[in-house]
């Protein structure tokens, strides 16, 4: 939800300097670096909201926070049913069904202002391996080997929480430092230059 939380912040914000620099609008305190407007009124003899916005520019937020609001869950409802995206707690996952090696995927992910599917429980390892069964391929994790070998953390450095590793795996010694999940959802360490399904979460 963050993800989709920016591109609504972004777009209002665009909205406001589109209106500052276009349109012949009076100036708003608190906007565009003038001081800020909390808890004063609004525009001399202008009728106004509890947020000290003129009324007529705090109308026009809400209407248009409200029609960004009814346009993303639209388009949410519309992955999810073409299975690009499923939530998952607080999750998003996502996938844009390309395969690709461990670097790339996580690059892919980060540039979309995610990171790689990270499963901290069982209800996170079955929603990645929707994505998995849905492709047939198998997908690198968030996770990678430590500076001992054997040793997995989370990308982030942070220690596992939790695991789901086939019977005598992770078994690469140093040479295996990513992880695959395989299509029952377990998980086997494995080199980092294969080709694997692009799963990001946000």
């Amino acid at each position: 939800m963050l993800f989709y939380l920016s591109y609504v912040l972004t777009a209002v914000a665009a909205l406001l300097v589109t209106c500052h620099a276009q349109c012949k609008c009076p100036e708003i305190p608190g906007l565009l670096g003038i001081p800020e407007l909390s808890g004063r009124d609004g525009l001399k003899g202008q009728p106004h909201l509890s947020s000290g916005l003129p009324y007529y520019l705090d109308t026009e937020l809400h209407n248009v926070l409200i029609n960004l609001k009814h346009r993303l869950s639209r388009l949410e409802a519309v992955l999810a049913l073409t299975g690009k995206i499923r939530e998952v707690g607080e999750k998003i996952l996502a996938s844009n069904g390309k395969e690709v090696n461990f670097e790339a995927a996580l690059k892919s992910c980060e540039s979309a202002g995610g990171t790689l599917a990270t499963p901290m429980n069982e209800e996170e390892n079955n929603a990645i391996l929707s994505f998995v069964k849905q492709y047939n391929r198998y997908a690198y994790l968030g996770i990678k080997e430590g500076e001992t070998p054997g040793k997995f953390k989370y990308i982030n450095g942070m220690p596992l929480n939790y695991t789901n590793w086939y019977q005598y795996e992770p078994n690469g010694k140093g040479k295996e430092k990513c992880v695959d999940m395989y299509t029952d959802g377990r998980w086997i360490d494995r080199k980092c230059n294969l080709y694997r399904l692009t799963i990001c979460e946000f």
